[in-house]
């Protein structure tokens, strides 16, 4: 039996790893936005964030082509990714991928302020900056559904909690 086939083989025969969706969550400082725009033209980004609950929030300017997308409650997919550096395989990074639903939070609100504060908290005084300038507005961004993944054999649904539904049980893989 030649490497490859060994190789394939082990894969076919992993195990799940415990999922870690929070501890992702937790070592991720932004994440990656795709949305689409009125004609339905593909755009992604990505932007800081802080988690508050389940949903995340992201403070974004209207120069940018993803925030007008968000905030005209178009179609959002947001995903968190282990570093690349990080990872033992390339093809079976961490990740959770979620489609989400976009709301625009009312500046100077209660919760725009405590947001902010947690912001320039995680990321730094240039919040306090940015927080301050008009083209600039704060999104939450609220999991719908998803998936997350953890390895090869190692992929689960997610809800609207951020909690496991189900193991994917390989759908769709198949052999040669």
């Amino acid at each position: 039996m030649n490497h490859t086939n060994t190789q394939d083989e082990s894969q076919r025969k992993a195990k799940p790893v415990t999922p870690k969706v929070n501890e992702l969550i937790d070592r991720t400082k932004s994440v990656l936005l795709a949305t689409v725009d009125a004609e339905g033209n593909p755009n992604s980004s990505y932007a800081p964030f802080v988690r508050e609950g389940n949903t995340f929030y992201i403070l974004v300017s209207f120069m940018a082509k993803h925030t007008k997308n968000l905030s005209e409650g178009r179609k959002t997919s947001v995903m968190f990714i282990e570093d690349e550096s990080a990872t033992k395989q390339i093809y079976a990074r961490e990740r959770l991928t979620l489609e989400a639903s976009a709301s625009q939070i009312e500046r100077d609100s209660e919760i725009w302020n405590t947001i902010i504060a947690k912001l320039k908290e995680a990321h730094g005084k240039v919040v306090d900056v940015i927080s301050e300038m008009g083209d600039f507005i704060l999104i939450g961004l609220h999991p719908v559904k998803g998936s997350y993944v953890n390895g090869f054999g190692s992929a689960y649904f997610v809800d609207e909690n951020l909690e496991i539904v189900e193991h994917r049980n390989d759908v769709n893989h198949q052999s040669k």
